[in-house]
């Protein structure tokens, strides 16, 4: 009888994470398109978070993930209690929301590092449903969080005037 060396399969989580790495990367990239002057602005309907405060909503998107990844493994990851004490929701400065989202992506990246395919359908309890919930439902949540967010700051600078479009918004798939 030949020895194999099973190894769990991580095809589903290097999915997930690929597409949350497209959305961290067009989030940063509509971040730098931001008018340092415009941090203020809201948006004309009356009813919006100004700009900053926007950029603090996008770092506590970014932190759900790293919750879920925390939850999941709480001793391997026991040093992101660190980013806990991190300021979210608040009014934000353009330069700590692209370095605060680079540290995001650099700890998602080390949580999923410790995932497998067969952990997405584990159930952990959360704040919101004490019996639990799978992770994929809450790492999909949190992803539809975050391009939620995103797409509202693409909504913020085409009303600013800035020049944006699609691709801003989205990473073709199959171009250089």
């Amino acid at each position: 009888m030949r020895n194999f060396i099973f190894r769990m399969s991580t095809l589903l989580c290097a999915s997930l994470l690929n597409k949350i790495d497209e959305q961290i990367d067009r989030t940063d990239h509509l971040l730098r398109m931001l008018p340092e002057d415009r941090l203020r602005w809201t948006p004309p309907a009356g009813d919006g978070w100004p700009t900053a405060k926007l950029l603090g909503h996008l770092l506590e998107c970014l932190a759900g993930f790293c919750a879920v990844l925390v939850a999941v493994n709480p001793e391997r990851l026991a040093h992101f209690s660190g980013l806990r004490a991190m300021p979210v929701n608040h009014a934000c400065m353009i330069a700590e929301a692209v370095d605060r989202i680079t540290l995001y992506g650099k700890h998602i990246d080390e949580g999923f590092a410790l995932l497998c395919d067969e952990d997405l359908a584990r159930i952990i309890p959360t704040v919101f449903v004490k019996d639990g919930e799978p992770i994929l439902t809450l790492l999909l949540g949190n992803l539809e969080h975050l391009i939620n967010h995103k797409h509202q700051l693409f909504d913020y600078l085409k009303a600013m005037g800035v020049a944006v479009g699609t691709r801003d918004l989205y990473c073709f798939r199959g171009e250089a």
